[in-house]
């Protein structure tokens, strides 16, 4: 355990931290498994937009790298148009 003051604090804030970008990592990956369970082609394209956003957050953030981001929106708008309508 750390024994300065200033090196207690930092390690209370990486904890706070940590556990808000696991949570907003977590929260972003189901609303990905949500989207991928929706079987049709309006709703989806609907979604989209939103669920973009949140991953463009993770990676503005750094949770997520921005090429993973950038291929997940990719993948996602592939599924989104290959869908029936």
């Amino acid at each position: 355990m750390a024994n300065h003051s200033a090196t207690r604090k930092s390690v209370r804030k990486a904890a706070k931290r940590n556990e808000r970008n696991r949570y907003q990592g977590k929260t972003t990956r189901n609303a990905i498994r949500d989207f991928r369970a929706i079987d049709s082609k309006s709703a989806a394209l609907e979604g989209l937009p939103e669920l973009a956003s949140k991953i463009d957050k993770l990676a503005k953030r750094g949770i997520i790298h921005k090429n993973k981001a950038a291929n997940l929106k990719s993948k996602l708008t592939k599924a989104a148009h290959a869908l029936e309508k």
